[in-house]
């Protein structure tokens, strides 16, 4: 389960994330996913649940929960004809908003007076978190029905999905029973206990104005404008082995804007920006992210957890990797003991 902007955090940070005293998390073998069962009704509640975050109109309130960290935020989406216009607003910690037309993402940081372009990255961001066809998930999940339940004052049906290896975790989510539309998606661990979580608190689904996705800071005369470079690369020299099921989806070059540990500050003060490689796995649900650097980056190899989200960093030859991922920790280290650079 990813937010816009998320990502992009994860890769300002990527040399300050290990420090001495990170520990790697223990692997786990994975068990054959020959056992997958699916229910008929439940794949296709799913997937009503992806198609109403694409085509209706909705605001609301969501609170996010990755281990000790709650955020807050407002997403606003609204669908004019062939465009889907959406606005993300970032309700804690200093101000930021996210404008998105379809494929194109506009980033506003007013503490800092930058504006930052990019493309969307991927597809699968609450509360349109699937990025694959219920069937796929049917070989390595098993569908089963949840009790229905209540969420921002909507009553919800529940489509829970037990991994059928120790790669992955499980997930419940749960979709308003009027319209479909994701209300809650929780990610379980091993035990079944939800070690991650986005909700909505409040909810307005229809009737909702186009002049609601408009952005907050009209007048940006004077701001900074950073166009996210991302390129299409041929990172085929390394080779890299997922989990079962997953396939690559992406593998692009970007430049990342230099930050302090603070986060972004004005150009004048920013460091030197970095340049950096990233290969994409996803199975539809969840995503690996192996990025490269060249050179000596990064600090302290090792692994660190913050709810779902492992990350592992380490040196190999001239280049810092770093492999990201919403797996179990057996998973990254699985997919970080498998890369290898053929050549140059």
């Amino acid at each position: 389960m990813r937010q816009t902007g998320r990502l992009y955090g994860v890769l300002w940070f990527l040399p300050m994330l290990f420090s001495p005293s990170a520990h790697a998390a223990d692997g786990v073998s994975a068990s054959p996913a020959s056992e997958a069962s699916t229910p008929s009704p439940l794949p296709a509640q799913l997937q009503k649940m992806q198609s109403a975050a694409q085509r209706l109109n909705y605001s609301g309130s969501f609170v996010y929960q990755q281990g000790s960290l709650i955020r807050s935020s407002r997403v606003t989406h609204v669908v004019a004809g062939k465009t889907e216009h959406e606005k993300l607003e970032l309700l804690d910690g200093k101000p930021s908003e996210f404008i998105r037309n379809n494929d194109d993402v506009v980033g506003y940081l007013p503490d800092v007076r930058i504006m930052r372009m990019e493309k969307r990255v991927s597809r699968d961001v609450f509360p349109a978190i699937l990025d694959a066809r219920p069937d796929e998930l049917a070989v390595h999940y098993r569908f089963k029905a949840g009790a229905p339940e209540r969420v921002a004052g909507r009553v919800c049906d529940a489509v829970v999905l037990e991994p059928l290896d120790k790669l992955r975790y499980g997930y419940r989510f749960c979709g308003d029973k009027a319209t479909g539309l994701l209300l809650r998606a929780q990610t379980l661990g091993a035990k079944g206990e939800v070690i991650e979580q986005i909700a909505f608190t409040q909810i307005e689904i229809g009737g909702i104005d186009r002049s609601r996705v408009n952005p907050t800071y009209r007048d940006t005369r004077g701001w900074q404008v950073e166009k996210t470079a991302m390129s299409p690369v041929d990172l085929s020299a390394w080779r890299i082995t997922p989990p079962s099921g997953f396939r690559k989806i992406q593998q692009v070059r970007r430049m990342i804007p230099g930050v302090t540990p603070d986060g972004p500050v004005p150009a004048q003060n920013q460091p030197a920006g970095r340049e950096v490689s990233q290969i994409v796995f996803s199975d539809g649900l969840a995503a690996i992210s192996v990025f490269i650097e060249p050179g000596s980056q990064g600090g302290e190899e090792g692994a660190i957890q913050q709810g779902a989200l492992n990350i592992l960093g380490r040196r190999q030859g001239d280049y810092w990797l770093t492999v990201v991922g919403e797996v179990p920790a057996a998973a990254i280290r699985q997919v970080a003991d498998s890369i290898e650079l053929t050549s140059k």
